[in-house]
C-alpha cells in the first residue's frame, strides 16, 4: 500500500485547529481529504496551478483544447491526442494508461517535466512552453508524485503514489547553454575534462583518463554530471588490467574518420561504470550501496559530440564522484552493461532485435537504461522469469535521451530469472546496418546496477 502521509498530516492540522478554538487569528486549512492520487493530483497540484489557465471559457484552454477542472479534468486527459500537432505527429498522447509506456508517450509530462526543459526546447521546438506557463514550475515532489501515478496506469481511483513525495518542495533551475561548474562534493572527489575543440560537420569522440591516485580502495555512493550541449553521450570506465596514459586525449577516430586502432583495442578491455546522455544527470546508489574502486585505481572518461554546425564547438564536463566510508558501506553495486554485437538491420525495413541476460544466483535491481543509435524507435526491456514475467519495466521512445529508471523498492531477481530487451530499428538506407560505434552504425546496449545480499 501507498503511503498517505501527505492526506494524514493535512487532517491532523485540520483537526487540530478545530480542537483548540483557534485562540488568537485563525488558521485557514482546506478541509478537503483526497480519497485517492488522482483526487491529490487535482485538488493540490492542478487546481492551485494549471486550473487558472486550464478553466472553461479561458484564452489558453481554447489554445490548448484542454480544461482541468475538477469535473471534468481526468476525463479531458485521458486517451486524447494532443492539440498541439508536432506532438500529435510524433505518436504522443496526452495521457494514458499504459504504465512506464505511457510516461514516455506522454504530452502532459513533456509540458510539466522542468528538469528536461532544455531537451524539450531544443529537440521539441515546436511543442510550445513548458507549463505552468511563466513559471514557477512543480516542485520536484510534485513532479515524482505525478510520475510514480502515470507508471502505476493514472488510475481515477486508489492510492498508488507515495503522498511523502510531496514533500520535497525544491524546484529546479532551468539549465544554460553553457556548462555548469559543479561545485565540489563534500566528501569525494571532482573531476574537470576539457575544453576540447570539435569541428564543424564532424563527430569526435574522445577518452581521457585520470588516476584515482587512491593508496586503499575507495567506495563510491553517487555521481553527478554537467556537460556543454552537443555531446551524444558521456561514459565512465574503469580498466582491471593494463591502464591507458594518464591525462592525455585519445581520440576514437582521425581526420578522414577511420580508427584510431590503438584506442579501438583499449576498448575491449574496459568495465563500464556509470554513464549518461543528458547534459546534466546525477544519480546516488540506496543508502549502504556503493560501488569499489580498488586501489590505485582510475576513470576513463569518454565523451562524443556531434557538430551539426558551421562554426568550431567546444566541449566541456565536469564530473563528481561523492564517496562512502568503508564502515557505512553494507552492499557493493555492481554496473550491468549488456551488450548484444551481433545483429543486422536489413535495408528498407523496419528490425526488432532481442537479447536476454539470465542471472544465476539472487540480485536486487535499482537501475536500468537504454542506449542505441539514431534509427532506433522503441527500446523495451522485460522481466524474464519468475511469477513477473513478461512485465514491462522500461521504455523508451527517444534514442538520444533515454531514461535512467530507478527501482525504489528493488526488483528482486531470483538465479534463472533476468532480463530481456526488444528493440525496435528503422533502417530506410540502402545499405545494411551492424553493430558500431559511429551514429552511421547502431547499437543495442541494457545498462544498470545489482547489488546482492
Amino acid at each position: 500500500m501507498k503511503k498517505r502521509l501527505f492526506s494524514c498530516i493535512v487532517l491532523a492540522v485540520w483537526a487540530f485547529g478545530l480542537l483548540n478554538g483557534c485562540k488568537h487569528d485563525p488558521i485557514i486549512v482546506d478541509p478537503f481529504i483526497p480519497n485517492s492520487s488522482w483526487e491529490l493530483i487535482q485538488h493540490n497540484i492542478f487546481e492551485p496551478k494549471c486550473v487558472a489557465c486550464h478553466s472553461p471559457n479561458s484564452r489558453f484552454a481554447q489554445e490548448s483544447d484542454l480544461i482541468l477542472n475538477k469535473e471534468t479534468g481526468y476525463e479531458n486527459l485521458l486517451n486524447r491526442k494532443p492539440f498541439n500537432s508536432a506532438a500529435e505527429n510524433e505518436g504522443l498522447w496526452l495521457l494514458r494508461k499504459e504504465g512506464i509506456k505511457s510516461l514516455e508517450e506522454s504530452f502532459l509530462w513533456e509540458k510539466i517535466n522542468a528538469p528536461n526543459a532544455e531537451h524539450f526546447y531544443q529537440d521539441h521546438p515546436h511543442y510550445g512552453e513548458m507549463m505552468p506557463l511563466g513559471g514557477p514550475f512543480l516542485t520536484n515532489g510534485e513532479l515524482a508524485y505525478i510520475k510514480e501515478w502515470i507508471i502505476q496506469g493514472a488510475p481515477k481511483t486508489g492510492w498508488v503514489a507515495d503522498d511523502s513525495l510531496l514533500l520535497d518542495h525544491s524546484q529546479v533551475e532551468l539549465p544554460q547553454t553553457a556548462a555548469k561548474p559543479l561545485d565540489p562534493p563534500p566528501q569525494g572527489i571532482q573531476f574537470h575534462m576539457g575544453p576540447f575543440r570539435i569541428k564543424p560537420g564532424t563527430e569526435r569522440e574522445l577518452f581521457y583518463y585520470e588516476p584515482l591516485e587512491n593508496e586503499e580502495a575507495i567506495y563510491i555512493s553517487g555521481f553527478e554530471i554537467s556537460m556543454k550541449i552537443g555531446s551524444h553521450h558521456f561514459l565512465m570506465h574503469r580498466y582491471p588490467g593494463d591502464k591507458p596514459e594518464s591525462r592525455v586525449y585519445r581520440d576514437l577516430y582521425r581526420n578522414n574518420g577511420r580508427y584510431v586502432l590503438s584506442t579501438l583495442r583499449q576498448m575491449k578491455d574496459r568495465i563500464y561504470i556509470f554513464g549518461s546522455q543528458y547534459r546534466f544527470a546525477d544519480y546516488f546508489y540506496p543508502p549502504g550501496v556503493a560501488l569499489k574502486f580498488p586501489a590505485n585505481d582510475g576513470i576513463d572518461f569518454n565523451t562524443h559530440y556531434v557538430n551539426f554546425g558551421e562554426e568550431d564547438m567546444i566541449g566541456e564536463a565536469w564530473v563528481n564522484l561523492h564517496t562512502l566510508a568503508k564502515e557505512k558501506v553494507m552492499y557493493e553495486a555492481e554496473n550491468l552493461f549488456i551488450n548484444n554485437k551481433d545483429f543486422k538491420l536489413p535495408p528498407k525495413k523496419i528490425t526488432t532485435i532481442s537479447n536476454t541476460h539470465i542471472f544465476e544466483d539472487e540480485v536486487q535491481l535499482i537501475l536500468l537504461f537504454s542506449h542505441a543509435h539514431k534509427r532506433n524507435t522503441e527500446f523495451r526491456i522485460y522481466l524474464e522469469g519468475g511469477p513477473r514475467d513478461g512485465e514491462l519495466i522500461y521504455f523508451s521512445r527517444d534514442w538520444q535521451h533515454p531514461p535512467m529508471i530507478d527501482f525504489n523498492p528493488p526488483i528482486i531477481l531470483k538465479g534463472g530469472t533476468g532480463l530481456r530487451g526488444e528493440a525496435v530499428y528503422s533502417n530506410m538506407t540502402n545499405k545494411t546496418i551492424k553493430f558500431g560505434t559511429s551514429e552511421d552504425d547502431e547499437m543495442m546496449i541494457m545498462s544498470g546496477t545489482i547489488f546482492r545480499n
